[in-house]
């Protein structure tokens, strides 16, 4: 008559006593923020501290994830959805969007700051770009195994990657793709040859954005990187080069990258920030990576 519950409904509602409210807190509070520093560490474009694959913050995933199960996965969550109180809600779906989070940098896309002028003209200092994780394969987290089974194609010539730097495997450098597996490559006065046969240059540019074999571009005088002698790329490897190429320190100095260190493949510019003027460059958003 008056709304209240009957006898056999309040049998089903699951009395929950302050210690263990105690311990759902404490499960959130921890994982909660054991997973937004892994998120910071890992997914912030800007962030350039020690290596963020490292151990240390594979840990922040793990203990993540064990604080959250604790939480959430308790012998109550049969009712949980039904009986959480508004505080859980809230709280649940903060932790679930930041394992989303992390899915998505881990599997699908990830953010990166171009800090070098390497890839001038193509890309900016200040560019951010978006880049996609599963191009080449699937990554398993924590892990140099990639499943390439799971991946869009073979990397190719001419792609702009993002790989791990074989001098510190904690840096991220982007550079294109020159040489595949298999190929060798030979640098003779600033023009690339593969397999003995001069390279379609149509990206290898000079300080002053011309292309090298531009009769109008000012590369200054040769350098030591200006000539390498034939170089065979092994299985599995990339020769990587700058489209800067008098300013890009690439493959040329510190030989190929393995497939396996490449994050993936770099496809557009979401924003761009000039420094020198502390003003957005518009007309940068949005562009492909080509």
């Amino acid at each position: 008559m008056n709304g209240a519950p009957a006898a056999d409904d309040l049998a089903e509602i699951e009395v929950v006593g302050p210690e263990q409210v105690r311990r759902w807190r404490r499960g959130l509070a921890f994982g909660g923020g054991a997973l937004a520093l892994g998120a910071f560490l890992t997914a912030h474009p800007w962030w350039s501290g020690p290596c963020i694959d490292g151990a240390w913050v594979s840990a922040c995933y793990v203990l993540g994830g064990i604080g959250v199960g604790a939480a959430l996965g308790a012998r109550w969550l049969s009712g949980f959805i039904a009986h959480r109180p508004a505080w859980r809600e809230n709280v649940y779906s903060l932790a679930l969007a930041f394992v989303l989070a992390l899915v998505i940098r881990t599997f699908v896309v990830q953010a990166f700051k171009i800090p070098s002028g390497s890839m001038l003209p193509t890309l900016q200092i200040g560019d951010h770009i978006l880049v996609v994780k599963f191009s080449y394969g699937t990554r398993i987290p924590f892990t140099d195994h990639v499943v390439k089974a799971l991946g869009l194609r073979e990397p190719r010539r001419g792609d702009v990657v993002v790989f791990r730097y074989p001098g510190n495997e904690c840096e991220d450098y982007i550079k294109r793709i020159i040489g595949l597996p298999g190929d060798t490559v030979e640098v003779r006065n600033r023009r690339v040859f593969i397999n003995g046969e001069a390279l379609d240059d149509r990206w290898g540019k000079c300080p002053d954005g011309l292309l090298l074999s531009s009769p109008e571009a000012n590369c200054g005088a040769l350098t030591h990187i200006d000539s390498m002698a034939p170089f065979h790329v092994p299985e599995n490897d990339y020769f990587m080069m700058g489209d800067n190429r008098e300013r890009s320190q690439d493959s040329r100095v510190w030989g190929s990258v393995s497939g396996d260190k490449i994050l993936g493949r770099a496809v557009r510019i979401y924003w761009s920030w000039d420094g020198e003027s502390h003003l957005p460059r518009l007309t940068r958003i949005g562009r492909a990576v080509e």
